[in-house]
């Protein structure tokens, strides 16, 4: 699997597939798993399916970027995925952004490896 991804200094932005879940997963968190630089902005703004498997996803590449000194920020302005994320209280454990622009600017403010 291959997703876009654009760089912005020390923060990389993945735009997420259309699909979340199911047989996508695996490769998902392989691709994650690669990233680098550490601080990630995950983008689900185009997200059209997202199961629990998906979700369990992003947790997990979450704790592999923290376990590295990085971390995930969420983007999405995305409704229908900012309700999934709140309904699961995921959104209490993820640091979630209306924009990518908002995530990549909110790493300025913390000193890597701190994961928060």
């Amino acid at each position: 699997m291959q997703l876009p991804t654009e760089i912005f200094g020390e923060v990389v932005v993945v735009h997420a597939p259309d699909q979340l879940g199911g047989l996508e997963v695996d490769q998902f968190v392989k691709f994650m798993s690669r990233i680098e630089p550490k601080r990630v902005v995950l983008d689900l703004d185009n997200v059209e399916v997202i199961d629990s498997a998906g979700l369990t996803a992003i947790l997990d590449v979450q704790d592999q970027l923290r376990t590295a000194s990085g971390d995930l920020r969420i983007a999405t302005n995305n409704q229908w995925n900012r309700k999934i994320l709140e309904i699961t209280r995921l959104s209490q454990g993820l640091d979630v952004f209306d924009s990518v622009i908002e995530a990549v600017k909110s790493y300025r403010q913390v000193p890597a490896g701190s994961n928060s």
